[in-house]
């Protein structure tokens, strides 16, 4: 019985091994594709960049605001939106409101005022939120008389020459998308937009670059951008059947062979979450919604004839950027029991160095980082030690976030349906500022406790280090120590009075 007990345990003990190593590989190769991101990102700043010239005949343009119950920020937004430097005449302005609270009056009688100095802005709402985003923009469009189309989320504030800026990159007429790059408002209002802006940063300027340097399937980031309305109708208009909108519609468009133009140098400031629930929110609909999208999407992709395989490749990859999280958290767990698995069987010591993969990893994207934080604040020793601290703090606190975005990335591939919840915005740029905000959620999110857990968890895995043999064993003591600091800062965001802003 005792042998039998032996035998079970040591093939679960293979099994672990195994799904580990699988993990390692996975996040190993997507590692990879961002170094290949990081040659055309590289290239690309060596490039002359041509700006074609302005048209002596500007289109017509409508400019889409998707707003819900946003109190704080839709007179700023509709003032921003107003002074767009623009033929009169030749912009349309629709405000898609689906608000169900007091702000529904408050954006009527803003509208109403700019009515009335001469601008052609109208307000639409709908009697249900029906598909949520997409559906408000799919409402809209029913009545847009531009030839182009431009979105912006109700916390974006474009400069007033952002329309001459874009609008002449539709002189290609196989453009259908121009995206310009999300800037940061407030940047550093705490250690928690510091991360975000970091992530989005990277996101924005390597893979963003790199995707449209090497003609790769890249997406419209929902907001700061301009559509031909002609690519819209031609993708099949906006579907509401996944979280994230912006992905879906982005791939059927270019499965129909529209191009899309990246503009880096053009930057459109907006408003990161300063609350942990409010960033959760927005994490689960970005995360679950990507899963979604590969379900729906990756298989029209393989099926495509005029799509070549490094392509094919990189859309699978790409697709599924959400489910590193899930990797990363199966990775995390089993590393503690992988300490004593690798004490229990020294003679599979080849099948533990794998181990390495993560470490490569890691330096991987430490490389492609340290450029995007070099581009934005400069080289130098000083820039360079800034960005040591803030790599670790990122990275750690990005593997305290992957068990709630694991459960948003499972969600996703099950098929489970949940509504769109927006993220609340706030109108706050510093700390000093105080304001009683309507949108904060009181309640603690029990993922807070579970978080808490993991960070117990690790902290075993600490100690393991110590006990699991005569000479210890510190391989990964600093991958242990990071996914501690990380799961206890989340946790310490969520449990504290993170409301008191």
């Amino acid at each position: 019985m005792e042998i039998a007990w032996a035998g079970i345990i040591k093939y679960f003990s293979f099994g672990i091994l195994g799904i580990y190593i699988l993990c390692l590989i996975f996040i190993f190769i997507y590692s990879l594709t961002q170094l290949n991101m990081l040659r055309y990102f590289i290239s690309y700043q060596k490039k002359k960049k041509s700006i074609p010239s302005l048209p002596k005949n500007l289109p017509f343009v409508t400019i889409q605001l998707p707003v819900y119950n946003e109190l704080y920020v839709v007179e700023r937004l509709i003032e921003c939106i107003t002074k767009l430097n623009y033929p009169e005449g030749k912009i349309q302005i629709q405000v898609l409101d689906d608000s169900t609270d007091e702000s529904l009056n408050l954006t009527r009688n803003t509208v109403l005022k700019y009515q009335k100095k001469g601008s052609l802005i109208e307000h639409i709402t709908r009697v249900n939120r029906d598909n949520f985003k997409a559906g408000a923009l799919k409402n809209g469009l029913k009545s847009a008389t531009g030839e182009f189309i431009a979105i912006f989320d109700a916390d974006f504030l474009p400069q007033p020459d952002w329309l001459l800026k874009t609008i002449p990159y539709f002189d290609d007429v196989k453009i259908g998308v121009v995206q310009t790059r999300w800037g940061h408002l407030n940047r550093n209002y705490s250690v928690l937009t510091k991360i975000q802006a970091f992530a989005l940063d990277a996101h924005f300027l390597l893979e963003q670059i790199g995707r449209n340097q090497q003609k790769h399937f890249i997406n419209f980031n929902g907001t700061a951008g301009v559509w031909r309305k002609k690519c819209i109708l031609d993708a099949g208009n906006w579907e509401g059947d996944t979280l994230t909108e912006d992905l879906d519609i982005s791939y059927r468009a270019q499965l129909k062979k529209w191009e899309f133009k990246y503009l880096d140098d053009v930057i459109t400031p907006a408003e990161l979450p300063i609350t942990l629930n409010a960033i959760r929110s927005q994490q689960f609909r970005w995360n679950k919604g990507g899963a979604e999208n590969f379900k729906k999407i990756i298989g029209a992709v393989f099926k495509s004839s005029n799509i070549s395989i490094i392509v094919k490749f990189n859309a699978f990859f790409h697709l599924l950027n959400s489910t590193m999280f899930l990797n990363v958290m199966i990775v995390a767990i089993l590393s503690v029991p992988i300490l004593y698995i690798k004490n229990e069987y020294p003679e599979l010591q080849t099948l533990f160095n794998f181990s390495i993969l993560f470490v490569l990893s890691t330096l991987i994207f430490f490389i492609c980082y340290w450029f995007i934080h070099k581009k934005i604040f400069g080289g130098g020793l000083l820039s360079f030690m800034n960005y040591i601290k803030r790599f670790l703090m990122f990275y750690s606190l990005i593997m305290g976030f992957s068990v709630h975005n694991s459960i948003a990335v499972l969600e996703g591939h099950w098929g489970k349906k949940s509504p769109f919840i927006r993220t609340p915005k706030f109108n706050i740029n510093q700390r000093k500022e105080k304001k009683i905000n309507k949108y904060i959620i009181e309640k603690k999110s029990n993922y807070s406790f579970i978080e808490l857990g993991f960070s117990l968890y690790f902290l075993f895995g600490l100690i393991s280090a110590f006990r699991v043999s005569e000479k210890g064993d510190f391989g990964l003591f600093p991958f242990h120590l990071l996914l501690f600091i990380g799961f206890g800062s989340i946790s310490y965001f969520g449990l504290k009075r993170s409301n008191n802003l």
